[in-house]
């Protein structure tokens, strides 16, 4: 129950720190033509803290043996509060962005940015969330779902499903800031589109994989479960972040971004076990992902693609 609880606590600091650290990257970029790019950068966060969650959990079930239930799982979670003391030194040392400081000299501030934004641009906050679609979802499934389905269906040893998913996380350490950079040449929403629909088909070719039974087989197919995934990872922190003027932007992100969490990232690996436990077969979870890469699809072609256009000026005009 408490872990339940400081989960959720969690699930709340992470809605207010996604959009923040997202805006203190593209914002002081002093190019615009590198904003992909640069806000991809606080992307690469969530490879990183896969890497170091499962790397924890691999080290401390070596470690603990058999009491891994008894007390192993803890030590993972009390070593966490170090990366709290890292990330608030890191905050306190930051200066507002150029944009905000504008905002606020010119006293033109929202004082309910959340309640305008949702008043002024519904639109941009469901297709922001619906965008994330396939992205959120099939990410729970390789990197959650696939720990259930691995040990209980393919009789895989947990240990060799973390490896795998070790391995997928440092390739990622590339494929974010790389998927952002391209996205820099041939725009934001055609990289993100390329991406959900290169998800959309990855799904049938992960599951059919990883029921070869082949251990070589089922590495590689989850050492490679987030490229789809990255390549709409990347952009997508300038994609939604540009969808929102200046001084709205940081609600609107954060409100469009995190809904998401909560329509597909929070429930897929509960889908994804419904499905399975319902028509015993894989091939309804790829067909779940591939409804979620329409839907993502569908959304991104609804945005406005400002690849390489000045918002910051923009934002610094608009009333």
């Amino acid at each position: 129950m408490i872990l339940t609880v400081l989960r959720f606590i969690q699930g709340v600091g992470v809605g207010g720190e996604w959009g923040g650290s997202v805006l203190m990257s593209m914002e002081w970029a002093r190019n615009d033509r590198s904003r992909g790019l640069i806000a991809s950068w606080p992307q690469f966060g969530v490879p990183c803290g896969l890497f170091l969650a499962n790397f924890a959990v691999l080290a401390f079930s070596q470690m603990s043996g058999d009491q891994f239930l008894a007390w192993g799982w803890r030590v993972p979670f009390a070593l966490s509060i170090i990366l709290v003391g890292v990330g608030l030194y890191i905050r306190l040392g930051i200066l507002e962005t150029p944009v905000f400081t504008r905002l606020m000299a010119e006293r033109r501030l929202d004082p309910t940015p959340m309640l305008t934004v949702i008043r002024d641009h519904p639109k941009e906050i469901l297709l922001s969330a619906f965008a994330r679609m396939s992205e959120q979802a099939p990410f729970y499934i390789f990197t959650a779902f696939v720990f259930s389905y691995g040990v209980g269906t393919l009789q895989m040893s947990r240990d060799f499903l973390l490896t795998a998913v070790l391995a997928a996380s440092v390739l990622s350490f590339v494929s974010i800031p790389l998927c952002g950079h391209i996205s820099d040449q041939i725009g934001r929403k055609n990289m993100y589109m390329i991406g959900a629909a290169v998800t959309g088909v990855f799904g049938f070719i992960y599951f059919a994989m990883l029921n070869t039974g082949s251990e070589a087989i089922i590495f590689l197919a989850i050492f490679l479960s987030l490229i789809p995934h990255d390549m709409q990872y990347g952009p997508q922190a300038a994609l939604i972040a540009e969808s929102f003027t200046g001084r709205l932007r940081y609600s609107g992100a954060s409100l469009g971004y995190q809904l998401a969490s909560v329509i597909a990232g929070g429930p897929a690996p509960l889908i994804a076990a419904w499905l399975f436990g319902t028509y015993h077969s894989s091939t309804a979870i790829a067909v779940y992902i591939a409804l979620c890469a329409v839907i993502t699809l569908v959304a991104t072609a609804l945005m406005t693609d400002y690849t390489g256009k000045d918002i910051n000026a923009a934002a610094a005009h608009q009333r």
